[in-house]
């Protein structure tokens, strides 16, 4: 199914070799003539290359996005508004290509990508092509002889960078508001995934003039980097780690240029004893959620990171819980019936196997990590025999603990400050109080009802 996959893409467009940056309107080389080979999580085998940038490449993006910024920030909200909904419809017209696209080279399963990442992406060039043109100024009277009015201009250079759990998505995250405000983009994708951003930006290279969108692929230390410090940026845009965003915001820092900061979280999800009075769709949805997990092969910040659970339903809720996750269907993402695919990268593999021995040392309920059996990243290396068939079976046992009951969640201070997402679940007042209670910074209660 991969080869047949890729053929396909080949047929659609996609370059069989490799991308250069996207900049000025046009594929450049890089400077230093470098490229990197883009490997599929799948089964590890190359897809495609791209250009490993420097700081150079970075000023020669700059340089065109700058000559651009004039002529499109002086253009009309509905012109600026009629070119993001024909960028929307060409990417609607090759929905499928992307959507295989995005499988192969994140491994997120083809079910998510087809169904969600790429209508969602197409939907947010079509949003803010919607709020260009309801966007409005506001005249203020100070006194009989003074009028205060306010409206809103485009800043110019924008520098966007984005992660690699939703490539394209967090690409039009970014990049849709940004060109429906007028700016030009300067946008640099994770070097795990930028196959799809550089796929529409050969769709789209009509429709934009030249130098609006400029792309340029390589090393976030180094690319990320030149476009956070460059003082011809007039605001930075960063989605990934709160590390790699404290270090972005220093780079930011030294040219006094602002940022917006989208950084990961912890998302415990809090169930309350009473969630169990009951054996109805509420408790049903609450046992959903625990497996949510799984979303996305558990790559999203909002994904339910750990779980409390009260002491008094500890037992019942588990095992429920853990029946529900039994029942996830592990495998090729390529099949329309996987659930959850292989991890974008080996490092992020890594990273979760080391998570699971670091359950193993604290005690907790937690199968050793499986043996690896490739140096794929993929489904084959990662489970076992059930996840190798590509079948429905487990994935690795959930690490629990029983904590001392004396320390309620709602008591636990927390002073986090990222895409931090607490989701208490109860059937009487307990969420919304816990949200009231905790310092963190984004909160689901889930009521009933």
């Amino acid at each position: 199914m991969f080869d047949e996959t890729i053929t396909r893409l080949r047929a659609d467009g996609m370059r069989t070799t490799r991308y250069e940056n996207f900049i000025g309107g046009r594929w450049v080389e890089p400077v230093d003539g470098g490229y990197f080979t883009d490997h599929s999580p799948i089964n590890g085998r190359p897809i495609v290359q791209f250009a490993e940038s420097t700081a150079r490449d970075v000023e020669l993006a700059v340089d065109a996005a700058w000559r651009a910024r004039g002529a499109w920030g002086d253009r009309s909200p509905a012109e600026r508004a009629t070119l993001l909904l024909r960028i929307a419809d060409r990417i609607e017209a090759h929905l499928e290509s992307l959507a295989l696209a995005e499988t192969i080279d994140n491994g997120k399963p083809i079910r998510e990508t087809r169904s969600a990442d790429l209508p969602l992406a197409i939907d947010h060039f079509r949003y803010f092509a919607g709020c260009i043109r309801a966007e409005e100024g506001a005249v203020s009277v100070i006194d009989s002889d003074t009028v205060a009015y306010h409206f809103n201009e485009p800043l110019g250079v924008v520098g966007q960078i984005i992660p690699w759990n939703f490539p394209l998505l967090m690409a039009a995250w970014k990049i849709a508001p940004a060109l429906a405000a007028g700016n030009c983009v300067v946008i640099k994708p994770a070097e795990q995934t930028s196959l799809t951003l550089m796929m529409v930006a050969d769709l789209i290279a009509d429709i934009l003039p030249p130098g609006v969108l400029n792309i340029v692929t390589g090393a976030g230390h180094v690319v990320g980097r030149a476009i956070a410090e460059n003082p011809r940026v007039a605001k930075i845009a960063f989605t990934g780690s709160t590390d790699t965003g404290r270090t972005i915001m220093h780079y930011a820092a030294e040219h006094v240029i602002p940022q917006t900061m989208e950084l990961g979280g912890k998302s415990p999800n809090i169930f309350m004893a009473d969630v169990m009075d009951r054996d109805d769709d509420f408790l049903a949805r609450a046992i959903e959620g625990f497996a949510m997990f799984a979303f996305n092969k558990g790559e999203v910040c909002t994904c339910p990171s750990r779980v409390l659970i009260q002491d008094s339903i500890f037992e019942p809720f588990l095992q429920k819980a853990l029946s529900q996750v039994d029942r996830l269907r592990v495998g090729d993402p390529l099949l329309p019936t996987t659930q959850m695919g292989p991890q974008a990268s080996s490092g992020q593999l890594a990273k979760v196997l080391d998570y699971i021995d670091i359950g193993r040392r604290r005690r907790c309920g937690c199968a050793p990590p499986p043996r690896r059996q490739s140096r794929s990243t993929g489904y084959r290396g990662t489970s076992g025999p059930a996840r190798r068939s590509g079948r429905r079976g487990s994935v690795p046992d959930w690490p629990s603990r029983r904590e001392p009951a004396d320390n309620p969640p709602a008591r636990r201070r927390s002073c986090c400050r990222s895409a931090s997402r607490p989701s208490p679940s109860s059937h009487g007042p307990c969420p919304r109080r816990i949200a009231r209670r905790s310092r963190t910074g984004w909160h689901c209660p889930n009521p009933p009802g």
